[in-house]
């Protein structure tokens, strides 16, 4: 028996109102007028797939298996999955685990290539689980998809994550059967190299597509578990098509009021990672034990899982989630400001952002990973100093001891601001380039970039939490730095 015991998901800050979508084009489309509803979620400069999953993944691990060493010792694997992750030959996956603590001795895998890649990372998962390969497993999907300008991409996409903690027994949703029907059903694609979708005729994804691979895969599942469709009391099916969700519903028998909200109006669609953020949203509400969920993705065929509701289930777990991070947006009509974080229009930078020290030291990378990735920094054993680096001497001028420092991560701690410069002669993205020192709440202090900061809302003495994000790009070779950078913590997750 396997099932979910542990979920969780992560929003961007910024969303992007649909009325200044709209508004870019009208000149150019008159049919965009009425298509301004609602806003989108949008990725910040230094926001990719990999950093979204990290966070999606801390807020599940957070209210499941401990992070840190605890998790590195029950996980037994990690299952990435996206089609927007930032290299084509190196294991994302291991970023992750990385950032995560995970020690070396877990299965990491990159699952890609198909819309519906997040529930097959979940169904992999699920199996690998009821059999003798795992105990526990850690399933992420995340997708920063970019579309051209006056698409219909454009308008329905978002940004964001979520992962699943998947684990031998009940769990909260418990896992009854599952399905892949496989179909090499183009209804889009992005050849190797290239930037943007290209997209068939929506009718002909619906009718043809939709309307006949999903509910044959639907059917299958409920057959296989023994359950009549009418039974289902939450159905889940990510979808950009209008009604097609519940053109799917009515043709195999789901009551309508079964239709899980597709959050499109405050998040958009979030490709590979939908269904699982679906299926986040909707058991952070709480479910009545006994509940029949249906979770079901389309791409190239349908995957179609079906869980029952434990006792679990009606209490949902303290966290941010889908629902917290929505909560915590800042909504902007700057349409530039969009197509400048996604490299969709070229800017004059300036001479100050001409640099030629991007090029990276991969050995150095390597030897340092737990520090770049993890934030790890050192623990004196002698008087129980904190410190960032970890060095050979301890800092503390009592204290002074060699070679007694052993790890401690940083990422879970508090912090609060020491000092801090708001710098517009810096090049940053999105200016000003904040940075200042932090100081954490059980010892230990350095100079840090902080991120997602609106101008004028940093203080001494101001709250912040620490996010993995990109810390710069080279783009002549193709590479991504991680980092980790100072956030404040406002509303709830304060």
């Amino acid at each position: 028996m396997a099932g979910i015991s542990a979920f969780g998901a992560y929003v961007p800050r910024l969303r992007l109102a649909r009325s200044a979508i709209a508004a870019a084009h009208q000149w150019s489309d008159p049919s965009f007028k009425g298509k301004g509803k609602g806003e989108r979620a949008i990725a910040n400069w230094d926001e990719d797939a990999i950093t979204m999953a990290v966070e999606a993944a801390r807020d599940c691990l957070a209210h499941g298996a401990a992070p840190g060493p605890d998790a590195s010792a029950s996980l037994d694997a990690l299952y990435l999955a996206s089609t927007t992750l930032p290299f084509a030959d190196r294991q994302n996956a291991g970023i992750v685990a990385t950032a995560l603590s995970l020690d070396g001795q877990r299965r990491t895998l990159d699952i890609t290539g198909s819309q519906r890649a997040g529930t097959t990372a979940l169904l992999e998962a699920l199996q690998a689980v009821s059999g003798p390969y795992s105990k526990q497993a850690l399933v992420v999907g995340t997708d920063k998809r970019q579309a051209k300008a006056a698409s219909a991409g454009e308008l329905a996409y978002g940004d964001g994550a979520a992962a699943l903690l998947v684990e031998e027994g009940e769990g909260v949703l418990t896992f009854l059967a599952g399905v892949t029907e496989t179909a090499d059903f183009v209804d889009h694609f992005r050849g190797a190299g290239e930037a943007f979708d290209y997209t068939w005729e929506e009718r002909w994804i619906r009718d043809e597509g939709i309307s006949q691979i999903v509910p044959e895969a639907v059917n299958a599942v409920l057959a296989k578990a023994g359950v009549e469709a009418s039974a289902i009391d939450h159905f889940i099916f990510p979808s950009t098509i209008g009604r097609a969700a519940d053109g799917v519903a009515k043709s195999v028998g789901i009551r309508a009021e079964a239709l899980a909200d597709n959050l499109s109006a405050t998040l958009g669609e979030c490709g590979t990672a939908h269904a699982l953020v679906m299926l986040s949203h909707l058991l952070e509400g709480g479910l009545k034990p006994g509940a029949l969920v249906l979770v079901a993705a389309f791409g190239q065929g349908c995957d179609a899982l079906l869980f029952r509701a434990t006792e679990a289930a009606a209490s949902p777990q303290g966290k941010l989630g889908v629902r917290g991070h929505l909560a915590l947006g800042k909504t902007s009509d700057n349409y530039m400001q969009y197509l400048a974080f996604n490299d969709l229009v070229t800017l004059e930078k300036g001479m100050r952002a001409e640099r030629d020290d991007y090029k990276t030291a991969l050995s150095v990378t390597y030897r340092k990973r737990d520090m770049l990735l993890a934030l790890e920094g050192g623990k004196c054993t002698q008087c129980g100093t904190l410190q960032f680096p970890r060095t050979d001497i301890c800092v503390n001028p009592q204290c002074g001891a060699h070679h007694t420092q052993e790890p401690h991560s940083f990422r879970d701690s508090k912090a609060s601001v020491l000092t801090w410069s708001a710098d517009y002669l810096t090049y940053i993205p999105n200016p000003p380039s904040h940075y200042g020192m932090i100081t954490f709440e059980d010892g230990g202090r350095f100079m840090t970039d902080f991120t997602d900061v609106d101008v004028g809302e940093l203080d001494v003495g101001t709250s912040v939490k620490m996010m993995f994000r990109i810390k710069s790009s080279d783009r002549l070779r193709g590479f991504v730095r991680y980092f980790w950078k100072a956030v404040p913590q406002r509303g709830q997750d304060a």
